[in-house]
Order: C-alpha cells, then structure tokens, then sequence
C-alpha cells in the first residue's frame, strides 16, 4: 500500500475505490516480483543459504533506512528511494516465508 501511496501522492481523496485502486496493486506486484526474479538472478539465490535471522536483520535494516530518507525529505546522495527500500522489505520477507514453509 505504501508504494501505491508514492504513486498516488497528489490524490487528496481519502477513499479510492477497489477497482481504481486493483491495477495499481497489480503493478506494484508486478513490479516488486520482476526485482525479486532479477536480484535472484544477479545473485544466485544466495538468499537461500541465509539465517532467517539475517534476513530479519536486514529488513529491520531496510526499515531505518526508510525511516531516515523520510526524516531527510526524501533526499539521497547515493541511497535508492523508499519505493526500492520497500521492495527489498517485501522480497526478504517472501524469502523467509518461503524457508518457513
């Protein structure tokens, strides 16, 4: 919800209708999952020799880092923006689902 909320930053309207709001669900999805498919590419899978706790480790890490770029505006010298912080949350988060299971 959070990256739809980047995309929709100008809509004041504090309900938007199911329908409306489906596709940019489905792009957000879309989007978090080909990240997903190209950093598990670009990195072998390495995600699947790590510690739950590491990966726990990293979103918590993803999370300050989230939490200072929205302190700082939103501004960044080299850091990604929130939207890719989000995404890295989301994929860790489906990687330790996954070793869960």
């Amino acid at each position: 919800m959070a990256l739809i909320q980047i995309e929709l930053a100008d809509d004041t309207r504090m309900d938007i209708p199911y329908e409306e709001l489906e596709p940019f669900y489905d792009a957000q999805a879309e989007k978090t999952l080909q990240l997903l498919m190209n950093k598990n590419h670009d990195y072998g899978e390495a995600w699947r020799e790590m510690r739950i706790s590491s990966m726990t480790d990293i979103i918590l890490m993803k999370l300050l880092r989230t939490k200072q770029i929205e302190d700082n505006q939103g501004r960044t010298l080299i850091s990604e923006g929130v939207d890719a912080n989000y995404r890295d949350m989301i994929n860790y988060s489906v990687f330790c689902l996954i070793k869960m299971k």
